[in-house]
């Protein structure tokens, strides 16, 4: 997925803040004090202000910033708006994600739900936001890589907030043929850790093994039969 030109991530401005102290001529009527700690008055990084025990055993303040200018900046996401863009750029940096896990993410960090359809509509706009090629995209990988069956998979996808139409279409690109072999390919797979058990006892953890990825009992006993009834074809078949 590509983003178009909606321009570069809103990032808050964290200034720094407080200002400088200069260095003041001694007085010539009173001697300076070698013990004093000009290092407690220092201007501290990104502006925060620094704290440092004095020979006196008093904490030193610097960099305080006034209350009209600590009121002219505000707190770096303090939009709810860019916080949640902030959010949905961090998770969708990882992997690809819904629509619906990206709203979940935002109402648990109360984000509100104006803004949350605001961000997100504006996403899906952009092509950051793709339920459609997510759904194609998890069945592919899923049916390829797990073996699971396609009322597996469109558990997975209502699971991860892809609307029903869209998963039923994405589902539907996998042949029930290519299903069929799929769950062959399991079966022929899991044999052979199974030999020396009686068939009832093979049929019913081979049709288990399937029925925990989604197939209907049906297709799995169907499956399951014939790859026995095959393996003593070819066991008879044997000097």
């Amino acid at each position: 997925m590509t983003q178009d030109a909606w321009g570069p991530r809103d990032w808050a401005a964290n200034g720094i803040g407080g200002e400088s102290f200069t260095d003041l001529p001694a007085d010539p009527a009173e001697p300076e004090r070698p013990d004093f700690e000009e290092a407690a008055f220092e201007e501290p990084a990104f502006g925060k202000p620094a704290f440092e025990k004095s020979v006196f055993g008093q904490s030193a303040f610097a960099g305080r910033r006034g209350p009209e200018r600590a009121a002219a900046r505000p707190e770096p996401e303090a939009d709810p708006a860019v916080r949640a863009r902030n959010i949905c750029l961090r998770l969708l940096t990882g992997s690809a994600k819904t629509r619906g896990q990206l709203a979940e993410a935002l109402r648990k960090r109360e984000i509100p739900a104006e803004v949350i359809e605001e961000v997100l509509s504006r996403y899906e706009e952009v092509g950051l936001i793709d339920d459609a090629a997510f759904a194609e995209s998890w069945v592919e990988s899923r049916h390829r890589g797990r073996g699971l069956s396609r009322r597996a998979l469109a558990n997975e996808l209502r699971t991860r907030g892809v609307d029903n139409a869209v998963a039923a279409e994405a589902v539907a690109r996998l042949d029930p043929e290519q299903e069929a072999a799929t769950a062959r390919a399991l079966v022929e797979r899991k044999l052979r850790s199974t030999a020396g058990l009686d068939r009832p006892v093979r049929i019913r953890r081979l049709a288990g093994m399937l029925a925990r990825r989604g197939y209907p009992e049906g297709l799995a006993l169907r499956v399951v039969r014939q790859a026995l009834d095959d393996e003593e074809l070819d066991a008879g078949d044997q000097p």
